[in-house]
């Protein structure tokens, strides 16, 4: 039992939710600092740890994303040295479950087999390759399970339920359920529309469903946490990153306070 399971069973012993923030690495203030940041994020009230491989071409993410991405770039940050800094990240916290957000290019271009092993030994839990479709999979999902990492799969409101049936098959750790047809950073959540889709995803799967783009505050986390296992938080936590000149104090003050009034409001 890796740590994402361990950790949605331990969840679900108490009847609560998991809270997952979406952190794009590297983004402000360097790759070398990220461990920090994390940590900061689990003191909030994080269950899970989403972090996002800087990527120059990042499709299903909206500007505040893309924006904090260029920003990673520019310092400097690439797959190799994320994975530096989650091993050091490991070396204070040995529990909480990291997940990498990447486009494939960046892991191609490391190679299946020693992206996985290299992430196994920094302490990745779980892998979601937002471009990689689930037909085209087969070699990464191996390369993955080889060394112990699950791979967390999408399913969209728009996703036909004998695919979702596939999908489920080969899942591991959760199922990430995108909550709208669109990039992260929209506002239009459809509750009705999320439920339906987590009610058809439950027909096939036991894993938990965690629900991810749309959420930016916490009354849509409240929603989303009724019919859900798991609240994804990314566009609005990574805004906050980027906030003008405030000092580092004071945006890490700003994210702490986001995250506590999530969880707050998730744990129902």
């Amino acid at each position: 039992m890796n740590r994402i399971t361990h950790r949605f069973k331990a969840l679900k012993s108490h009847a609560e939710k998991a809270l997952i923030p979406f952190i794009a690495a590297g983004d402000r203030w360097g790759i070398e600092e990220m461990p920090l940041l994390l940590q900061h994020c689990v003191r909030a009230g994080a269950d899970l740890l989403e972090i996002g491989v800087p990527f120059s071409d990042p499709m299903a993410d909206g500007p505040i994303i893309q924006a904090a991405y260029e920003r990673a770039l520019k310092k400097g940050v690439t797959l190799a040295n994320i994975l530096q800094s989650i091993a050091r990240f490991r070396q204070v916290d040995a529990i909480t479950p990291i997940i990498l957000m990447s486009y494939t290019n960046p892991i191609e271009q490391m190679g299946y087999g020693v992206f996985a092993e290299k992430a196994q030994a920094a302490g990745v839990d779980g892998c979601l390759v937002v471009d990689c479709p689930f037909e085209e999979g087969e070699t990464l999902h191996k390369a993955l399970t080889t060394h112990q990492i699950d791979p967390i799969l999408l399913v969209s409101p728009t996703t036909p339920e004998h695919r979702i049936e596939q999908i489920a098959e080969r899942a591991r750790g959760f199922l990430y359920g995108v909550s709208l047809k669109g990039i992260t950073g929209a506002h239009h959540l459809d509750v009705q529309a999320v439920t339906e889709m987590v009610q058809k995803i439950r027909r096939y799967s036991e894993l938990p469903i965690g629900i991810g783009f749309g959420i930016h505050d916490a009354k849509s986390g409240a929603l989303v946490a009724k019919v859900a296992d798991a609240v994804i938080i990314g566009s609005a936590f990574v805004k906050i990153m980027e906030s003008g000149t405030e000092n580092r104090e004071h945006i890490l003050q700003r994210l702490q306070d986001f995250l506590h009034e999530i969880k707050n409001a998730i744990t129902l």
